[in-house]
């Protein structure tokens, strides 16, 4: 699957301002439409080390009312996480959505069939299992009136060592840069592998992956961007509404 992707789709700076802007104030609109109609937005952000997934949030939420979203980083679970059901973590996280429309997680319960699969931090019988759990998860969430977007942002090798010595030189982004992530360069063969099982068995027509091509950052962040309108769009029933004015939100939790 991951292999007949075109990573040479791209986006000149000039239409991707354009499409950037026009998408960002839809959804701000669509996240009003959240709140009125009391609905959830979960979004998933799973992908390669430095394939743009902190960039895509950024872009998603740069003009949405704070009040109406949070976002989730995820790293290895620690305190009481560690002594619960993997997916409680991502349970307890979860919001009403008169509290928060749109949750985002960076990095999710998919830890379970890629990393903890691959550096052996649970056994091969219980990352199996979770293939199951985890439709159920989802399964319940879109029950329950969530609208579930998941996005599996793809870059390849070259690209992903590029971005690496970038960031080994630049004093703003060099924090990002670990020993793990060049470790995990080492297994690519077998994470692309646990990415093709994941894909194929959790993507479901209530929660389908969205794999997005992410070689050219302004392409993908507008993918996602566009993805996420026309799921909303749907899901809300509110097919080119026009923009409504997000301080209006949560005016009747002030008064």
């Amino acid at each position: 699957m991951l292999a007949t992707l075109d990573l040479t789709k791209s986006l000149p700076q000039q239409d991707y301002t354009k499409k950037l802007v026009e998408n960002q104030l839809k959804l701000r609109s669509l996240a009003y439409q959240l709140y009125v109609q009391k609905r959830t937005l979960i979004v998933v952000f799973e992908g390669w080390d430095a394939a743009g997934k902190g960039g895509a949030i950024k872009r998603l939420t740069e003009r949405l009312d704070p009040r109406g979203y949070e976002v989730f980083p995820i790293a290895a679970p620690s305190g009481d996480d560690r002594v619960h059901h993997y997916l409680w973590r991502f349970w307890r996280r979860l919001r009403p959505p008169d509290e928060k429309q749109i949750l985002i997680f960076d990095r999710s319960w998919y830890g379970r069939v890629m990393v903890e699969r691959i550096e052996g931090f649970c056994t091969e019988a219980a990352w199996k299992r979770a293939y199951r759990e985890i439709n159920e998860f989802e399964h319940l969430l879109t029950e329950q009136g969530a609208l579930l977007a998941k996005f599996w942002v793809h870059i390849d090798s070259q690209e992903q060592l590029r971005r690496f010595e970038g960031r080994q030189v630049d004093p703003y982004k060099s924090w990002k840069l670990t020993d793990e992530d060049w470790r995990n360069r080492q297994k690519w063969d077998a994470y692309a592998q646990a990415v093709e099982e994941m894909l194929l068995k959790t993507s479901t027509l209530n929660a389908p992956w969205t794999i997005v091509e992410a070689n050219d950052k302004y392409y993908a962040r507008v993918k996602v961007l566009t993805t996420l309108v026309d799921l909303l769009e749907k899901g809300l029933g509110v097919m080119n509404q026009p923009e409504k004015r997000p301080d209006k939100q949560h005016k009747a939790k002030s008064k």
